[in-house]
This record gives structure tokens, sequence and C-alpha cells, in this order.
């Protein structure tokens, strides 16, 4: 009797465990199809398709997992996508500027080897070459500085570097076009050595790409440079009168190809300061801008100091 009533009770137990396993399966087997339609669906193109499943499913590692690799997959895809975007731009963009001055350039040196031009012409036209050849070497020196520094081989010589002389021996160059341009210009170094890990061509081309941007767009007739040392940190300022920034234009600044159209100068490539935030950011820098219209403009950019 009691016999009969355990394999009674053993029966029960396998058909529930039975029972059990086939609902089990049938779950499985409905995740899994769930899993396929929507891995096709991804297939097909739809990167935001993701596998819906719930914490206690069976296929929920697995599923976690695989929504894990799309998304991986559709952030590298929209990166590509940007950065294809952004070629196309500067492409057109390169186009553009180098066609304008080229054709201008080109315009000037065939009036003058004509010899239709004579005495002071002549000569107006020889400097208005020589500048359109500098505008077009600056041009091309900024898409060189932006391709190599978007390449996989680029890479920074980062050691500490004394940075009031580096500074002084930076602007010395740049006294002479400040004199030519008419711009009153003050330069505050410290005379105490100020030491920062920094790559020697990146701080140089930080500095020059700032100045360089005074120069071509604020339409100031001040500028005013200082070093400091604020606490652990270095902290150069570069401060003009000009024409300023407005607010909208402010948190585009450092974009790439973003231009400020308006009442500022349309020459450059819209790279320059790109430039400059990503040298600052691999030196493990900061750069900031403020600007109120009219009035001034002021870059604050602080690396750490090398105690």
């Amino acid at each position: 009797m009691l016999l009969n009533v355990l394999l009674g009770l053993l029966l029960c137990l396998a058909l529930l465990f039975g029972m059990v396993c086939f609902t089990k399966l049938i779950a499985v087997k409905r995740q899994l199809q769930n899993m396929t339609e929507a891995l096709n669906d991804i297939q097909g193109g739809n990167g935001n398709r993701k596998i819906l499943v719930a914490d206690n499913e069976l296929t929920a590692e697995l599923s976690f997992k695989m929504n894990g690799i799309v998304y991986g997959y559709e952030e590298q895809l929209s990166q590509l996508r940007a950065a294809d975007e952004t070629n196309r731009q500067l492409m057109t963009s390169l186009s553009h500027d180098l066609r304008t001055p080229l054709t201008t350039l080109l315009g000037y040196l065939d009036a003058i080897h004509r010899e239709e031009l004579m005495g002071k012409d002549r000569g107006d036209y020889l400097e208005i070459a020589r500048r359109k050849a500098h505008d077009l070497k600056d041009y091309i020196d900024i898409l060189f500085d932006w391709f190599k520094l978007n390449s996989s081989e680029f890479s920074l010589s980062i050691e500490p570097v004394e940075l009031s002389e580096l500074t002084r021996h930076i602007l010395k160059d740049w006294v002479p076009i400040f004199e030519e341009k008419m711009l009153d210009y003050e330069i505050e170094l410290p005379e105490k050595p100020l030491l920062a890990n920094v790559d020697v061509d990146g701080y140089a081309r930080i500095i020059n790409n700032v100045v360089q941007n005074v120069i071509n767009h604020s339409q100031a007739t001040q500028m005013k440079m200082h070093m400091s040392q604020k606490e652990s940190e270095i902290e150069i300022v570069i401060e003009d009168n000009g024409i300023g920034i407005d607010k909208a234009d402010l948190q585009h600044l450092f974009e790439r190809l973003y231009k400020c159209d308006k009442g500022r100068s349309n020459k450059g490539s819209g790279l320059g300061l790109a430039i400059v935030r990503q040298m600052v950011e691999k030196m493990n820098g900061r750069i900031t801008v403020e600007s109120e219209r009219n009035k001034y403009t002021i870059f604050n950019i602080s690396f750490s100091l090398n105690n």
C-alpha cells in the first residue's frame, strides 16, 4: 500500500516536473523567436531595436549582452557617420575657401605677368598677391594640423617645459604683426620659472591659433596677455577689446567648422579653435572663453603646475 502511494507521488512529481519543463521550454522557444525577430530587424538596419526580456527569464543575460553589443556597434556607426559628414563639410569648405583666394591670387599674378601694370600699381598688386599667398599658407597649415591631430599616428611629446620663456619666445614673432595691424598689446609674463607638462609644438600652436583668431576676427585695437600661477595651475589669459562674440555662438566656438558670421570676418577655416581645444585637452589642460558683445573676449587656458 505504501509502495503504491510512493509510486503515485513520484508519478505526480514527474508529471509536475514535466509540465514545468514544458512550460519553460515554451517560454524559451518564445524568447528565442523574439530574439531572432529582433536580430533580423537589426540586420535590416534598425539599430534602435532592442531585445525585450524580463530579468528573471532564462535568456535574460544573453539578451542583455546582445543588446550591449548592438548598442556599441550603433555608437561606432554614429561616430563614423558624424566623421563622414564632418569630412564632407570640410572638403566642401576646403574647395570653396581655397578656390576664392587662389583665383584672386592668380588674377593678380597674371596681370603682373602680362606687364599691364607699371610703377606703384605693379607694387600694389605684388603686395596683394603676397598677402593672398600667406593667407593660403595659413589655411593649408591649419588643415595639415587638423588632419595630423585626428590621425591614428598622432602623438605628443609631453615633457616638463618652462612656459614663461617659451611663451615669450612665441610672442616675439608676433610683435611686428601687432605693429603692422596697429594693435596695442600688453604682455605680462612672470620672471620666475613655471613648469608644466606640455608638448612644445602643441603649446605653440595653441598660443598662435588664439592670437591669430584675435587678429583675424575680433577687430580689436588692444590685446592683453598675462600668465600667472593659480594654486596648482598655470593660467594664461588672452583678452581683447574687440566686437565680442554672441552668447549663442559661445557654446559652439570650439566646434569644428563652426564660424561666427554675425559681424565677424568670414576669413578662416573654422578649424583653428577646434584644434586649440583638442591640443589643450590632449595635454590635460582646460580652455574656456567668455565674451560680451562690443566689449571684450577673454580666453582662459590652464595647465597643471609641475612641482
